[in-house]
């Protein structure tokens, strides 16, 4: 006890002395950051006040552009001396979480190693006081017990021995306690976080990272790096932390937060996610959903594109199994590799049979045959797409027009001045004249040099027996005649169907090649399962030279059938060097009892890894008819509230069902809903379809509608196993009349 008390008052100690010296580089760093906003207030007003100009000022250009300078480094210096405040203020709460003490090889002393959410150094000896969690050193702390270690640094491998492992508890400034951690203990740790209410904002895991989870998030050698995971594994966490890593560690040179893209499955994710990288000290990274791309390349083609929520919940509520099977089987083959090869044998035939190109005349000549712009344009380097070929053949047709140009102005103005009605206005009436004929050339020229992509991408499907003359020897789905009849109606909307946007994109960007995410070196692409191979065709086209992280589950696709053979797939595309496949079976998020309780909805590999919190047995309520089932609701989400949980989500098979059950609700419980324009606040009680909640998390789960009439297909039942994975602490489901064919739980 007394050992303990002299530990205690020695860690108060250090803690102390590194708040004091905290506090003292905050109030320098804020003192900075004020005389910088003033001397950059300044320096705008300054540059205002003396860079006034008129059109024949040209000369002072250069000193305006010495201003532009001058300021964007006051402003890079100002917004670092900023960024260092807001680390300095949140290392207050909480400098550090860890410490190692490491003995290295040949030394008489071990070093105490403190690890935090970011390093901090003495300015007057320049020795850390913090390590960084990223750092190479911390990584002792995270893949070693006690023993024999060694970590890899700059300079090579540095070998030694872990004497001591200790974890703290520090809130507000405060150390609450401290404990010296082996496994046992770690875990027991982390099931004390674990245990507490979910946040609105994923949390960050730096405290808790496991050996395996470290693997992955300092992987640096392979460039395609794919993750299985279980729901609840922490595989999009791990993914994020990951980022962060990178963007300290760097691969060759250091990333910034410009060099790296987040693909989220939808709004609500992308928003539940934001806050990771902020609290790891890492801002502004560049987070977008598919549709995103999809808008962004083909935004002069199309007014609107469904979005893949819109495209699930028509699917989902589609009641004719015929009709749903055609939507499947429509958009699995648009989204597919077979697809893709017709899409290039078409794209091969364009030049040929699809563009309108003719002999050009100018001052009743032939100053460019239709054969040579052809020539011209099969010949052109393989480097250049289609567009750029046309865009080449066009400045080739009007530089020699350029040249002509004089000698036909002066042909026009002889003819009218030889016409005594334009006695007056002859070289105003020569110039119209001549503005006249360079339209109609221009738009002559255009209709085969400029693509309209829209138009293009239905000549696909209008010519039957040319779809199946391309289409020789790939195979095609039994319902392919029905597929371009519905098709060709579809693409006459102002809309893009979800199933179209895809292949349109893969199509528009193999002919006019990519200029958008030029400074991408690493993407993060999570819920992989739900993606096509079309979908990662489209990625490595655009960011042929990052590296990946692919995050997936193939037990939580929807209104599919996943394997792992998904990997070999997406191997198989990307085609890099240096790739691996990592499996996370162990889940943290829910209680063994939910655990064990979501097993019986997977198909397959179902080797999911319980982490020993134990809670409530998921209880299925039968109701006898609808006054009571509501009143079921109610009853839990009052018990719920009054149990403390902050976060308790009503999922619903689709956000029609999500609607009908908010306006029976409303007026009952203080409830909110989630749908597919929402931006609301995963707090307090809400409605939300199953499809919107994967990847979300919640203390408390309410699964209604669990009847045989909601889910009754081998979709459902993966839907059943995302709906019931989205809890920590209770599950429980709901239903009138007959239970869904899945659920083997007695009833109450």
């Amino acid at each position: 006890m007394e050992n303990y008390q002299n530990e205690y008052n020695a860690e108060i100690d250090y803690l102390s002395n590194c708040l004091l010296m905290i506090k003292e580089q905050l109030l320098k760093a804020e003192q900075s950051s004020q005389k910088g906003m003033e001397k950059l207030i300044e320096s705008r007003k300054d540059m205002q006040d003396n860079t006034v100009f008129s059109n024949k000022d040209f000369d002072r250009i250069v000193d305006i552009i010495q201003y532009l300078q001058s300021l964007r480094e006051e402003t890079s210096a100002y917004d670092e001396v900023v960024k260092r405040v807001g680390k300095l203020r949140k290392m207050l709460y909480a400098p550090y979480f860890a410490r190692v003490d490491f003995l290295y090889d040949g030394d008489d002393e071990p070093e105490k190693i403190y690890i935090g959410k970011a390093g901090f150094t003495d300015e007057k000896s320049y020795q850390y006081n913090i390590y960084d969690w990223r750092a190479p050193v911390s990584s002792l702390f995270y893949r070693f017990e006690a023993g024999k270690a060694d970590f890899e640094a700059p300079s090579g491998t540095i070998n030694g021995e872990i004497t001591q492992k200790r974890q703290y508890e520090i809130a507000n400034g405060k150390l609450e306690y401290f404990f010296d951690a082996d496994v046992q203990i770690v875990d027991e740790f982390l099931r004390k976080l674990l245990s507490q209410n979910a946040s609105i904002k994923m949390k960050t895991i730096v405290e808790t990272i496991q050996r395996d989870q470290d693997m992955i998030i300092r992987d640096v050698t392979n460039e395609l790096l794919m993750v299985q995971g279980a729901a609840g594994s922490g595989k999009t966490s791990v993914a994020l932390h990951r980022a962060a890593y990178l963007m300290y560690q760097g691969l060759s040179s250091k990333l910034t937060s410009n060099n790296i893209l987040v693909l989220s499955p939808n709004k609500i994710f992308e928003k539940y996610i934001s806050d990771v990288l902020p609290e790891l000290g890492e801002d502004n990274v560049c987070s977008v959903i598919f549709e995103d791309i999809c808008k962004i390349v083909l935004k002069n083609d199309y007014a609107d594109i469904q979005y893949r929520n819109r495209f699930f919940e028509n699917m989902i509520n589609c009641s004719n199994p015929d009709k749903k099977r055609f939507i499947k089987e429509s958009l699995a083959f648009k989204s597919s590799e077979n697809f893709a090869k017709i899409i290039d044998i078409f794209i091969k035939e364009y030049v040929y049979k699809n563009l309108d190109f003719t002999d050009i005349y100018y001052d009743d000549k032939c100053i460019v045959t239709k054969e040579e712009i052809i020539e011209r344009i099969v010949k052109a380097s393989d480097k250049l797409t289609l567009e750029q070929r046309l865009n080449q053949a066009e400045k080739y047709i009007f530089q020699i027009v350029r040249e002509l140009r004089p000698a036909r102005r002066e042909k026009i103005l002889q003819k009218v001045m030889a016409d005594s009605s334009h006695m007056f206005d002859a070289r105003e009436y020569a110039r119209l004249i001549s503005i006249n004929e360079s339209t109609e050339l221009y738009e002559r020229v255009q209709k085969f040099t400029s693509i309209n992509y829209r138009h293009l991408y239905q000549r696909i499907f209008q010519n039957k027996d040319e779809f199946y003359r391309m289409a020789e020897g790939i195979d095609l789905p039994e319902c392919i005649d029905e597929i371009l009849d519905s098709t060709l109606l579809n693409l006459k909307s102002d809309m893009l169907q979800y199933e179209d946007s895809a292949a349109m994109t893969f199509m528009k960007i193999k002919l006019s090649g990519v200029s958008y995410y030029q400074d991408i070196h690493q993407v993060i692409i999570d819920e992989a399962q739900d993606y096509f191979p079309v979908h990662f065709e489209i990625l490595r086209k655009m960011f042929p030279n990052a590296r990946y992280t692919i995050l997936g589950d193939f037990n939580q696709t929807i209104e599919k059938q996943e394997t792992l053979a998904m990997y070999d797939m997406i191997q198989q595309i990307f085609q890099k060097k240096k790739s691996t496949l990592i499996k996370m079976y162990k889940s943290f998020r829910s209680t063994n009892e939910i655990i064990e309780f979501s097993r019986k909805f997977m198909d397959g590999d179902n080797s999911v890894e319980n982490f020993s919190r134990f809670g409530e047995t998921p209880v299925i309520y039968s109701a006898q008819n609808d006054e009571e089932y509501l009143s079921s609701i109610v009853s839990e989400i009052e018990k719920c509230v009054s149990d403390g949980y902050g976060s308790i989500g009503v999922i619903c098979k689709s956000d029609r069902d999500s609607v009908k059950l908010f306006e029976k609700l409303s007026g009952k419980v203080n409830i909110n809903r989630i749908n597919h324009d929402s931006l609301a606040e995963l707090k307090g009680n809400f409605i939300i379809p199953v499809y919107m909640a994967k990847g979300l998390e919640f203390d408390a789960v309410l699964l209604v509608d669990a009847d045989d009439l909601h889910y009754n297909t081998e979709d459902d039942k993966k839907l059943l196993y995302v709906a019931c994975t989205r809890a920590l602490h209770r599950l429980n489901l709901f239903h009138t009349g007959k239970p869904s064919r899945f659920l083997e739980v007695k009833n109450v």
